[in-house]
């Protein structure tokens, strides 16, 4: 049986409905930690269905860094001004826009990537590879290991989130998603640096 008081500490943690804190902390025995994971699985599942839903409202967000040298403008999209006004997807926003000045990706997301600057990082895996006498099969998995790389570094969704390595920075937005019921998604960016 599980305590009200482990229903409330869990949804204070998680801000998830009570009877879902209710079926994890079941499904985890009680134990908290387990049922925060399977509310966030739960969660980005939920969320996957949302992302398809049309945008139209959202925000833009600005970051200044170091006396002002760095400099990052994001807009962040949401489908209501309700999600737009709200403080914690304000938050998201900057936080976004932080990361972006720490990271500096290239790209919003996989499909974001130019064809011809894939290519070019394609031939170069493989140039690399030329002189390895390699079967041709193990050096095409070599540079598609290659360009999943490229990805996780110049991707701005694939990132490791700077606050916390061990969420990337698509699962953040995904777990806002299902925080907030409404698709989320950034539509672009831009990043200046005094040279």
């Amino acid at each position: 049986m599980v305590s009200l008081d482990d229903i409330k500490k869990l949804r204070s943690i998680t801000s998830a409905g009570m009877m879902d804190c209710k079926s994890a902390l079941e499904e985890s025995g009680g134990n908290i930690e387990k049922a925060i994971e399977i509310l966030r699985k739960k969660g980005i599942a939920k969320a996957s269905k949302k992302e398809g839903n049309e945008l139209g409202d959202g925000v833009v967000e600005s970051y200044i860094h170091d006396g002002g040298r760095l400099g990052v403008l994001v807009e962040l999209g949401c489908q209501t001004d309700f999600v737009a006004r709200n403080d914690e997807f304000k938050k998201l926003a900057r936080e976004i826009a932080i990361h972006i000045a720490a990271s500096n990706p290239l790209y919003i997301s996989r499909d974001t990537v130019p064809d011809d600057v894939l290519e070019k990082e394609k031939e170069i895996a493989r140039e690399s590879l030329k002189n390895e006498k390699k079967p041709q099969e193990i050096v095409e998995r070599i540079v598609e290991s290659k360009i999943d790389k490229f990805f996780e570094e110049n991707c701005l969704m694939e990132q490791r989130f700077f606050r916390d390595e061990s969420v990337v920075v698509g699962d953040l937005i995904k777990e806002y998603i299902a925080k907030f019921g409404e698709n989320i998604k950034v539509i672009r960016f831009a990043r200046f640096q005094v040279k």
